[in-house]
This record gives C-alpha cells, structure tokens and sequence, in this order.
C-alpha cells in the first residue's frame, strides 16, 4: 500500500484579514449606535456601548498590525469600515449616495483587492 501524500500549504494561514473583519464589524456598530445616541434623544445607554464596542474594535485592530505593515493595513481597515459603515446608512437610516460616492466605494473597494494580490 502507498502513502497518502502530505499536502504542503504554501501561503501559512495569516489571520489579518479576519481580524480586521472582526474590528471593523465593531467599530461600524459603534457608529451605529452613536448615530441612534444623536438621533433619539442622546441615551446614555447608547454612548457608552458606542465607547465600548469602539474600544474593542479598536484593541483588535491594533493587534491585527502583528500580521500585516501598517501601510497595508489601513487601507484595508479604513475600506472595510467605510463599506460596513455606508451599508448600515443606506439600510438602518435611509441615507442616501451620489454617483461620486459610489464611484469612491468602488474604487476604494478594488484597492483593498489589489493589496491582497
């Protein structure tokens, strides 16, 4: 009987893009709920948990930066946050975008792409 081949990973597991997922699905629902603090009577209840998922988001972003340079790393974070954050103002809020803006997304979008390569 032959052994079963041992498949080599080539390209090791590198967490960062997860992490950053994680990160910024925090911090855009901290924007969420500061946005519903300013809207519905400035709940204290709100801003505090807006600090607190902040914070988070913001410990686990900055422990992202083991797996990835910073020049790298902030576009991804700053464009996936800016798609999360534009995605829960069009949904939750009804807001609204011009034809630049999703020009801008797109584009920001497409570089975060072309980091990865």
């Amino acid at each position: 009987m032959g052994e079963r081949p041992i498949l080599v990973c080539m390209h090791p597991f590198n967490p960062f893009l997860l992490i950053v997922l994680v990160a910024t699905l925090l911090e855009a629902a901290a924007d969420i709920l500061f946005k519903l603090w300013t809207d519905h009577g400035e709940k204290t209840f709100l801003l505090i948990g807006g600090i607190a998922l902040y914070t988070v988001g913001t410990l686990i972003w900055a422990y992202s930066l083991r797996f990835e340079a910073l020049s790298k790393a902030i576009v991804v974070f700053t464009v996936l946050n800016l798609i999360l954050v534009v995605l829960a103002g069009l949904i939750l809020f009804g807001e609204k975008l011009s034809l630049l803006s999703v020009i801008g997304i797109v584009l920001g979008a497409i570089s975060v792409v072309l980091l990865q390569l």
